[in-house]
């Protein structure tokens, strides 16, 4: 077979290429013909050939049969249709790549359309020719398909439950023994039940806001603004693990009812040597009760780190005497130093004759193995008319506001002492365990003070 006609025409040099057919056979690696006189030129080469493509049509693959064995179907250019006895039928190239035959599966026909075929078929080539290896690329795709998949069923079996007890876990490390109850109860008791059991990455905002709405409901916005925030925390750490995309609960606070800030009642100082008075004349009182607010308000900490105070954090005998709080105690888990005026050690050492010398500083009168109840020093407080009126961390209040308008004390000196959050200012220009002579010089002259009102 002939592939091709040069002709030149007669008077010009336009050269037509038109496709010619003979019939039979014309040997030979490579021929002419014409002459000096002849304007036709017949041309071959030996390993020039024009296969047909796009043989196929969808009609007659639909009405391709299936036969004993397999077959194929060529629709040119190396890809072909692969006929199962079973009527099955695949989309199937064939190529060479670094020297080796390869067959790449284009998908199964009805849903890979024959043009969809050809489009792949036309993408294949296109990357074999770039010097890549489109069967290596196929594989590359699976597997990150399939590793996608294995995430997102991965994803539906995590439930908000199973995160929730990760993120507690690593966080109760940081936290006191009380606050660790109460984070817990608080999703026990209302999240839980509504989004426990759901998969964390199918949860979404309209979700969080119906639970975090009957909260609201019965008015209990403090609570439902902490539970918000826990409920971010969570998503937060569900996050970073991979085990959700985007954080559903961020930003619920604009649509929430923000809650009114809690006011710790303390008293007026022009009441204070009143109050002081009062406490002093009470003969009903246990003496470790009396000690124990005396103690409170020269040092003025939290109640809860007097009330859980051993022995072993207190050195009384040196010149310099000091409390040291460890970080487990401690409502920021930071060690805190508490430097202890005279008055404060008298009453330490007056209390080591209902406890120590190990254990607790401050125990149930009748019960020395057991902490102080929480609430005995608020009782002592109701019980001298105070209720309603006085708290017993209002105490802190009324030291930071004489200290503060005494204005011998540096302000951060005295956030320091009240164990407040730092700034960065404060960490950098006192340090808790080093920078303590101001602060003792602080605590002593509160002391003092605090003296004088009960001479007066």
């Amino acid at each position: 077979m002939l592939n091709a006609a040069f002709v030149f025409p007669k008077g010009s040099q336009t050269i037509l290429l038109l496709p010619v057919f003979f019939g039979g056979n014309i040997g030979g690696k490579g021929f002419y013909f014409g002459g000096k006189n002849q304007n036709i030129i017949f041309y071959r080469t030996e390993n020039i050939s024009m296969k047909p493509t796009n043989r196929l049509t969808e009609l007659s693959i639909k009405q391709a049969k299936p036969k004993k064995k397999q077959y194929k179907l060529t629709d040119g250019e190396a890809m072909y249709l692969r006929v199962y006895p079973n009527g099955s039928k695949y989309w199937q190239l064939q190529y060479w790549f670094d020297g080796k035959q390869k067959i790449l599966s284009i998908g199964v026909w009805p849903d890979v359309s024959l043009k969809d075929a050809r489009d792949k078929r036309y993408e294949a080539k296109k990357k074999i020719k770039e010097g890549t290896n489109p069967l290596d690329e196929k594989k590359e795709r699976l597997k990150s398909q399939e590793l996608h998949e294995e995430k997102d069923k991965l994803r539906e079996a995590t439930t908000f439950e199973k995160v929730a007890q990760e993120w507690f876990s690593r966080q109760s490390m940081q936290w006191t023994e009380k606050h660790s109850r109460g984070v817990y109860s608080s999703l026990n008791m209302h999240v839980f039940p509504d989004l426990g059991e759901m998969p964390i990455s199918y949860i979404s905002k309209q979700d969080i806001i119906s639970t975090l709405r009957k909260l609201e409901a019965e008015g209990k916005y403090e609570a439902c603004y902490r539970l918000r925030q826990k409920i971010e925390a969570i998503f937060s750490y569900a996050e970073i693990e991979g085990q959700c995309i985007g954080n559903p609960a961020k930003g619920l606070q604009q649509i929430l009812t923000k809650p009114q800030p809690k006011s710790q009642n303390s008293l007026p100082i022009s009441e204070l040597p009143e109050f002081l008075k009062k406490m002093d004349a009470d003969k009903v009182t246990a003496p470790t009760t009396l000690l124990a607010m005396k103690f409170i308000i020269l040092t003025f900490v939290r109640s809860s780190e007097l009330r859980f105070a051993d022995w072993t954090e207190f050195d009384i005998d040196s010149s310099e005497p000091l409390w040291v709080i460890p970080t487990e105690r401690m409502k920021m888990r930071r060690t805190h130093h508490v430097p202890l005026s005279r008055q404060a050690v008298n009453i330490l050492k007056e209390m080591q004759e209902f406890s120590g010398p190990e254990g607790y500083v401050f125990p149930q009168f009748y019960n020395r193995k057991k902490a102080m109840s929480e609430n005995t020093l608020l009782y002592f407080s109701n019980r001298l008319g105070y209720a309603g009126r006085n708290t017993i961390h209002g105490f802190r209040s009324v030291a930071s506001t004489v200290l503060n308008e005494s204005r011998k004390w540096h302000p951060d000196v005295i956030e320091l002492q009240l164990s407040h959050q730092e700034s960065n200012k404060v960490r950098k220009a006192y340090n808790r365990a080093e920078h303590l002579d101001e602060r003792r010089k602080m605590m002593d002259w509160w002391s003092d003070y605090i003296e004088s009102l009960t001479v007066k």
